[in-house]
C-alpha cells in the first residue's frame, strides 16, 4: 500500500501540478513579502502579474528581492501611484562608505525587459576610479560623454562626503589633462547600462532626490537606484479582466494575457463565457496515462509483494 501511495503522489506531480501552473493562478498569487504589498504588474509566482516582470521578484525569508543580468537588490519600496521601485545593493558607494574593487552590480537589464524597466531621470549614477580608457572618456556610441550633474546632485559634491577622506585626497581631474577624475557623475539614458566590468571602474554610487529644492548637501540625497515601470499598454485589458472580479496574469507557456476567474481562465474578462481551452480539466489523454500507470505500478507491487 506504501508503494501505492507513492505512485499516486508521483501521478499527482507529474500530471495535476504542470496543468495548474500552466494556466496561472487565480487565487495563488502572493500579495505581500514582509512588510511590502505586491500587486499588478508585479508578481512572485509564475502566471501571475504581467509577463514582462516574470522571474523578476522573489521574497527571500520575508525580503523582497528584485533580480536582472546584473545581480540582485533589495526593493526598499514599491511606489504604484507614481510607478517606481526603490532598490538597494549592499557594495553600492554611499556618503559615509566607498565600495571598490568592482564589487558593485552597476546596473543592466536584460534587453527584453528594457521596454518595461529603466532608472528614474532624477536618478544620478557616479562612477568610481574608472580607467582613463573607459569608453566615457574615450567616447560611447561615437561621441564624448562628459561627466555631468544630474537632478543637482554631482560629483562635486560628493566629494565633500566624509568617506572620501578615508581613502586619500580626490583628483577632479580632466579627461583632456592630469587624468580621469577619481569620481563621474552621468545620467543612465546617456550609456544605458552601468556595467562596471565594461565602463573599466572600479565602484559606483547611485542616489536621488525626491525633495522638490535642491538639498544641501550629499549627506541628505537619498542612496539607491529608483527604477520607474510600464506596462506596456495593457492597462485596458487587466481594467476589465479586474472590473469583473478577476485577477490579472498570463499563460506561462505562450505569454498570452490572462484574466484569472476562480476555477477558469478568460482572454478577456470574467463576463465572458469560459472557454473549456481554458478551464483547468484533464483530457482524455491525460486519464487515460495516469490509470495505465496505476495498473502498471499495481502489477509490479503484487509482483515484489508489497
Amino acid at each position: 500500500m506504501a508503494y501505492l501511495l507513492i505512485a499516486f503522489v508521483s501521478f499527482v506531480f507529474q500530471f495535476l501540478v504542470p496543468k495548474a501552473y500552466s494556466y496561472g493562478h487565480a487565487h495563488g498569487c502572493r500579495s505581500y513579502c514582509g512588510n511590502l504589498t505586491i500587486d499588478y504588474p508585479f508578481a512572485l509566482q509564475p502566471g501571475c502579474g504581467h509577463q514582462g516582470y516574470r522571474d523578476l521578484l522573489y521574497c527571500i525569508n520575508n525580503v523582497l528581492m528584485f533580480h536582472i543580468s546584473s545581480g540582485s537588490y533589495r526593493v526598499l519600496d514599491i511606489d504604484y501611484a507614481y510607478r517606481s521601485l526603490t532598490l538597494d545593493e549592499p557594495h553600492m558607494s554611499t556618503c559615509t562608505s566607498i565600495m571598490l574593487g568592482k564589487r558593485g552590480n552597476g546596473f543592466v537589464v536584460e534587453r527584453w525587459r528594457e521596454p518595461y524597466l529603466t532608472p528614474m531621470t532624477d536618478n544620478v549614477f557616479m562612477l568610481l576610479h574608472c580607467k582613463a580608457e573607459s569608453p566615457l572618456f574615450q567616447g560611447f556610441s561615437g561621441k564624448h560623454l562628459p561627466c555631468r550633474n544630474v537632478a543637482g546632485m554631482g560629483c562635486d559634491d560628493y566629494y565633500s562626503c566624509p568617506a572620501w577622506s578615508l581613502i586619500g585626497p580626490q583628483r577632479a581631474g580632466s579627461v583632456y589633462g592630469s587624468g580621469p577624475p577619481e569620481c563621474c557623475a552621468i545620467a543612465y539614458e546617456a550609456i544605458k547600462d552601468v556595467n562596471l566590468t565594461r565602463l573599466g571602474c572600479q565602484g559606483y554610487s547611485s542616489a536621488y532626490n525626491l525633495a522638490p529644492l535642491r538639498l544641501t548637501g550629499p549627506d541628505e540625497w537619498s542612496y539607491g537606484i529608483r527604477v520607474k515601470y510600464s506596462v506596456q499598454g495593457n492597462e485596458t485589458f487587466c481594467k476589465a479582466c479586474e472590473a469583473t472580479g478577476g485577477s490579472c496574469g498570463y499563460d506561462v507557456n505562450d505569454f498570452s494575457s490572462l484574466c484569472m476567474c476562480g476555477s477558469w481562465n478568460s482572454t478577456s474578462n470574467c463576463d465572458s463565457v469560459p472557454s473549456t481551452s481554458h478551464r483547468r480539466t484533464w483530457s482524455f489523454m491525460d486519464a487515460l496515462t495516469g490509470f495505465s500507470i496505476c495498473i502498471v505500478n499495481w502489477e509490479l507491487a503484487i509482483k515484489l509483494g508489497l
